[in-house]
């Protein structure tokens, strides 16, 4: 007996041992743990750079944006940038900017000025971008490219924007599209004299850039389109994406084209539209059923900026029966307008619900739909056509009878006299 309560207490023994281990060995890693994921909750990115390509000999204006996507706050963001040859910081003080508190679904854009060295050669820069979510977290870091210098030619061609297509034309949250640029090469002759020089009229594209903005993204990368002879054009296309939150409104992509050389440059800036604005759906007669069934119509609406395809309206109802189950419209421009019909019978008046209607469409090549609850139906009784007719001939024999009876007594009346 004495031995099992011996060997009963080093067993406790050993086990509280193990508790308060496992206890100190969870608070060790615990912070390392938060640590870690303060950080990896940031993405950092370079929204842009000034000028684009970089100058050889000259400073560029660099933005990093810093953003945290998860659900976890971090409390002491901070970022530091370290450039290599042939770029160099302003000053090395600059190196380091503290954002602080960076709350969930927030983003941060930190300016960086760097200076491209005198005898770098044309070609591609990078630099580091160190950030943490706490100043006890470790650094993660990034590495990026810029585009530095070009290569100069004697060309004189001179390009212009002709045309810009969005498709779709007008964007909805959400959606995904194409922006598409035509450049042309001005020049009408292929060989213009300069102070006794001849020079051809060529127009070269060494690379195009289309940056985006904190509610338009770019998801295509830089493209060379090479040269363009006098007259000719060239049509460049670059896939956008519409975060899901982005706010009706006009937001600007800055296009940067590299030319013959730094005087051929471009930058335009182009106009994009978001509008969240869609169908609106709404009865052009009350939805009154009699006898359980009856006609109900509906006018739609195209409230947004662009054409919609494949415009169909689906009627829903607990307990009704609608005919046809679903009207196709098709193609409806902005500000058109459609009515539409459907048969309703009701098969179970007992479950019936509030009118639903439900209309699915594209813009572009982006599906939608939306659901608007338009109204309870209101049911009413009706005689038919039989039983009224039955009850106007019983009526006719009443008033035939009461004439007979009045005839006859005025007829007694006189035969008394």
């Amino acid at each position: 007996m004495i031995i099992m309560q011996r060997s009963n207490l080093k067993i406790t023994k050993e086990l509280s041992g193990l508790v308060v281990l496992l206890m100190l060995l969870t608070c060790m890693l615990s912070p390392a743990s938060a640590q870690e994921s303060s950080s990896t909750s940031l993405d950092v990115d370079v929204q842009k750079y000034e000028p684009y390509p970089a100058e050889i000999g000259q400073y560029v204006d660099v933005w990093i944006k810093v953003e945290n996507f998860r659900s976890g706050q971090s409390d002491d963001v901070s970022i530091r940038l370290v450039p290599e040859y042939p770029l160099s910081l302003d000053s090395e003080n600059n190196a380091i900017k503290n954002i602080g508190i960076l709350s969930p679904g927030t983003a941060s854009v930190q300016e960086y000025r760097l200076y491209v060295d005198e005898n770098a050669k044309p070609g591609t820069a990078s630099f580091d971008v160190y950030y943490r979510g706490d100043s006890d977290s470790t650094w993660l870091k990034d590495t990026f490219e810029m585009k530095v210098g070009s290569t100069t030619f004697e060309s004189r061609g001179t390009l212009e924007l002709e045309e810009t297509t969005a498709d779709p034309g007008v964007f909805t949250p959400g959606d995904t599209g194409t922006i598409s640029f035509t450049l042309t090469n001005t020049a009408t002759q292929n060989t213009i004299t300069f102070e006794g020089k001849d020079y051809d009229t060529n127009a070269r594209i060494q690379s195009a850039f289309l940056s985006g903005s904190d509610n338009i993204l770019v998801t295509s990368s830089e493209q060379d389109a090479g040269i363009i002879g006098p007259g000719n054009s060239v049509t460049l296309t670059f896939n956008v994406e519409i975060p899901d939150d982005t706010p009706d409104g006009t937001y600007y992509l800055d296009l940067s084209v590299l030319g013959n050389s730094h005087a051929y440059n471009n930058n335009w800036r182009v106009p994009v539209t978001v509008d969240s604005s869609a169908l609106k759906m709404i009865p052009s007669k009350p939805l009154t059923l009699v006898n359980g069934e009856g006609k109900v119509q509906f006018d739609v609406a195209n409230l947004h900026q662009n054409t919609l395809s494949s415009v169909s309206v689906r009627p829903e109802a607990e307990g009704v029966r609608f005919s046809p189950a679903e009207y196709f419209i098709g193609t409806m421009k902005p500000d058109e307008l459609f009515t539409i019909e459907f048969t309703a019978v009701v098969e179970n008046e007992e479950a019936l619900t509030p009118l639903n209607l439900t209309a699915e469409y594209r813009n572009g090549f982006n599906e939608h739909s939306n659901t608007e609850e338009i109204g309870s139906f209101d049911i009413t009784e009706e005689n038919d056509g039989n039983t009224t007719t039955t009850a106007a001939a019983f009526g006719l024999v009443a008033v035939a009878g009461s004439s007979l009876f009045v005839y006859r007594k005025k007829k007694q009346d006189k035969i008394q006299e």
